[in-house]
């Protein structure tokens, strides 16, 4: 089933809307926000300081820990002569990029929440399409505004904003899409209801999380690492694939061994949160019907099958498990 495009109201940005504005909303109120980033609702003042709004609200403790982790080092930064050609050679040698940019129609409102230096946010902005990325991470935003205006990329916006209390209108987006981030917050479920307000009746909600199973692997050569002082890491890929650039292997080795908030997750527990949250179960990349090639992340899986669920997920330890056993799941919001 083809995603259709939500009719546009005055209320909801056109792509002409250059920095979003009428896609965000106050943090505190849900509220529509003035010329000068206040409130019109409950009054509260806030700024948009280099080009980017801070409608972020004040996090618990486990939260500031997360943003000061990233702070420290963004996260995945830019190579010095990064171009736009790079920057879609790069994504395009992945196949679930290539998918998920051709499930995306011309013209929709997408938002990417978690969006870290916006790499995605900046490859997904073409076809006429506005595109929204929100990040907990101020560091990561600002070298993510930095490369959209070097690479000259329009339609694209970034602003800063805590997840759990996301400074977007509600069901305003046609793709939400939020990869690797809620397994880093203090309740991954939670924040998982609260993304899912944001897209509009029939738009995708495109997840992608640690997945308990696959994940093993990774959480195996980090307890090695560990107890060597990371002066040995066997088995790892990723590492090995960046032996010759330290700064990106450093980085790798940052985001997926010192993490100080990790949680990992089953396709029956994402199962459950889509359910809970009215939200229909399309597909998981890589698919959970055995031997089956995707030849588009909008197409149908089978009905579950908990057996099914299970051996997919051991079977990820192989497919998956080299790089950190990563795995995306697709639903339609109603």
């Amino acid at each position: 089933m083809p995603l259709k495009l939500a009719r546009k109201d005055p209320g909801v940005a056109s792509v002409a809307d250059a920095d979003g504005r009428t896609l965000l909303a106050c943090p505190a109120c849900r509220g529509e926000l003035a010329p000068d980033w206040g409130c019109q609702a409950c009054g509260m003042a806030f700024a948009a300081p280099d080009g980017v709004p801070a409608l972020r609200l004040p996090g618990d403790a486990r939260t500031e820990t997360v943003r000061n982790f990233y702070t420290e080092t963004p996260f995945p930064n830019y190579p010095p002569r990064a171009s736009l050609g790079w920057l879609r050679a790069r994504a395009d040698r992945s196949e679930f990029a290539r998918l998920l940019d051709a499930a995306i129609p011309p013209g929709a409102r997408v938002v990417e929440v978690g969006c870290g230096t916006g790499q995605m946010s900046l490859y997904l902005a073409r076809h006429g399409r506005q595109v929204v990325g929100a990040d907990l991470t101020r560091a990561s935003l600002l070298l993510a505004a930095q490369a959209a205006a070097r690479f000259r990329i329009d339609g694209v916006s970034f602003v800063e904003m805590d997840l759990t209390r996301p400074a977007l209108r509600r069901r305003a987006f046609d793709v939400v899409y939020c990869s690797g981030v809620l397994h880093h917050t203090p309740d991954p479920r939670a924040a998982f209801a609260q993304i899912a307000e944001l897209a509009r009746p029939g738009g995708l909600i495109i997840l992608g999380l640690y997945n308990a199973v696959a994940r093993l692997p990774l959480r195996l050569r980090r307890a090695v690492a560990r107890v060597t002082g990371e002066r040995w890491i066997p088995f790892d890929p990723v590492l090995r694939d960046r032996a010759a650039e330290p700064e990106r292997r450093a980085a790798w080795l940052r985001d997926q061994y010192r993490h100080p908030e990790e949680h990992r997750h089953t396709l029956g527990e994402v199962r459950r949160w889509f359910a809970e949250n009215q939200v229909a179960f399309v597909r998981s990349y890589p698919p959970s019907s055995s031997g089956r090639e995707v030849g588009s992340l909008l197409e149908p899986e089978d009905d579950p099958w908990m057996l099914g669920d299970w051996m997919t997920q051991l079977g990820w330890i192989s497919s998956l498990g080299g790089e950190g056993g990563l795995f995306v799941t697709i639903g339609r919001a109603s």
